[in-house]
């Protein structure tokens, strides 16, 4: 095989884990809020190095920023919600939380369709 045709393998086979990385996030994010969604993280952590100078590299750290900030936000709900003054205020931030990472993930699943590396 010549080196080409190798790397436009491993290009293809990365580019196929990122796309199932993303929907596995998303499963989770509607079946269970995203609390599964470590499991998918994992992987983000031990395949990112693999992806390195490639574009796929970009959508790992995507997911991976995408999950720890959704976690943030999830947070700071739990605390208003904890305070019982700002329980309206936590869903809303749940609710905001929630459609601003399903935004996230769907903006990755498309720009990595179309060869396009995330920004950082």
């Amino acid at each position: 095989m010549t080196q080409e045709l190798v790397f436009d393998n491993k290009l293809h086979s990365l580019k196929n884990l990122a796309w199932w990385l993303y929907l596995i996030h998303g499963a989770c994010l509607i079946f269970s809020l995203g609390l599964f969604s470590f499991v998918p993280l994992i992987i983000n952590y031990v395949k990112r190095e693999d992806a390195a100078d490639t574009f796929i590299y970009s959508h790992h750290n995507w997911q991976i920023r995408s999950f720890w900030w959704y976690v943030v936000w999830v947070a700071v709900g739990g605390v208003l919600f904890l305070t019982f003054v700002g329980i309206p205020l936590a869903f809303l931030v749940w609710g905001v939380a929630w459609i601003w990472k399903a935004y996230r993930l769907i903006k990755g699943l498309l720009d990595l369709n179309d060869n396009k590396a995330m920004p950082i």
